[in-house]
């Protein structure tokens, strides 16, 4: 491949930012489909969806939404549409994720798409990765040198002294990463305020590390875990926790974290007391229920501890939707290879959750949790054009929220089944 000189180089740069940006413009309306505007809202039928300039401009039945000239018009029937979804648990640490600045543009962009966008996903909350790593991934992303969604991270984890995960320790040792452990609290605050410097968008603890052996799980002490917390909250920012068992929970909601990252099989059924400390004490779950059944099947456990361990996951997830407690969407994929979100919804609704709430976890409840609800979550005008079109009606099935046909965020199409090659999407 030749070389080319410097001033044609800074010609093509411009044209292909010419390009992109010319594509981020594009207006568009989905046209006479059922359209959802929020969880709480009745759904319209035979309705209309205008972005224009990449934000929401109207709205409403067909009848009454003009469409100005030049509008990219996409035929609704037969589907339904719904605001962007947030993923608020994935991990950016395995190829081509890892040393994201150096990789091709189009194996990422491709990456995104198959793995995230394919799903209905306009952001993604990476919750540990690699040093570095996901911030590289979302600067490309926000120059436009790659195509997926919003991304916010926590960047590196941090670990209990000693309390390297078994399932992570050959990763780490694999590339070379420094420790993620943390001994003392003022390292553990150090730490933790330089991320957030360096643009993290929150901390993940694990208070509860499966390291194996004899131990089993160890908890973070809560002197550490609480440094930690106490630090990412001066600074207005999240703070998830791995809780694992009951000691590893007991530590995350008395350190004062934002986020179960994990339901807490291992620790037994929720009370509504419990659930009521969690609601007052503004802790949200995210219950990953497809990683309890994967991961235990894959280990090879008999099928009545798979059934035990995801009943107890579901139980604690009706009771922290039936107490009031938040509940947000997360797969933990990219740990999991289990891209596909059919299962997800399936147990979620199982577990006792409707439409409206599997909806509000995708959409409404991140968007506030997160400090986006004026401008994600909803289809209304002036939001962010953040759109999923679905193949099907998930008032009828709950798992239609994996029926998507078109992601679009911020007005700029990620993935359109029309246009993208089945070979392309089988990420399973």
């Amino acid at each position: 491949m030749p070389i080319l000189p410097p001033k044609l180089r800074t010609i093509a740069g411009l044209l292909l930012l010419f390009l992109t940006t010319s594509a981020a413009a594009q207006d568009l309306a989905i046209v006479g489909a059922q359209v959802f505007p929020a969880p709480e809202s009745a759904p319209i039928a035979d309705a209309t969806v205008l972005i224009r300039e990449g934000r929401i401009a109207a709205v409403g039945p067909r009848s009454s939404v003009r469409l100005p000239p030049g509008v990219r018009v996409i035929d609704g029937r037969g589907t339904s549409v719904t605001a962007g979804f947030w993923n608020s648990h994935i991990h950016l640490i395995k190829p081509p994720f890892h040393a994201a600045d150096e990789q091709p543009a189009q194996a990422l962009t491709d990456a995104l798409r198959d793995r995230f966008s394919r799903w209905g996903f306009t952001t993604l909350f990476d919750i540990a990765s690699l040093p570095g790593d996901a911030r590289a991934l979302r600067a490309r992303i926000d120059r436009g040198e790659v195509i997926g969604p919003r991304l916010l991270t926590v960047d590196m984890p941090f670990f209990p002294a000693n309390g390297t995960p078994i399932y992570v320790r050959e990763l780490w040792q694999q590339m070379k990463a420094p420790s993620a452990e943390v001994a003392t609290p003022e390292q553990a605050r150090m730490r933790a305020a330089a991320q957030i410097k360096a643009g993290a968008d929150g901390v993940k603890l694990f208070t509860g590390a499966i390291v194996g052996g004899p131990q089993g799980v160890l908890p973070m002490s809560k002197d550490i875990a609480s440094a930690i917390v106490t630090e990412a909250h001066a600074h207005g920012k999240p703070a998830f926790a791995h809780p694992t068992d009951k000691a590893g929970l007991d530590v995350a909601v008395d350190s004062g974290v934002d986020v179960l990252a994990h339901a807490a099989p291992e620790s037994g059924e929720w009370s509504p007391a419990f659930v009521a400390r969690l609601k007052a004490d503004d802790v949200a779950l995210v219950p990953t229920l497809t990683l309890f059944a994967s991961e235990l099947r894959r280990e090879g456990a008999p099928e009545a501890v798979v059934q035990r361990f995801v009943g107890n996951a579901q139980q604690q997830l009706f009771a922290m939707a039936r107490g009031g407690g938040q509940v947000l969407f997360g797969t933990d994929a990219g740990y999991t290879d289990v891209y596909d979100t059919h299962l997800e919804y399936q147990l979620m609704a199982a577990a006792g959750l409707d439409w409206r709430q599997i909806l509000a976890s995708l959409t409404t409840a991140p968007a506030q949790r997160f400090g986006q609800s004026s401008q994600r979550g909803r289809l209304e005008e002036g939001f962010a054009g953040d759109i999923v079109v679905l193949a099907a009606d998930p008032q009828r099935r709950p798992d239609a929220y994996a029926e998507v046909r078109m992601t679009v965020r911020d007005g700029r199409v990620l993935y359109d089944v029309a246009t993208t090659s089945s070979s392309a999407v089988a990420v399973h």
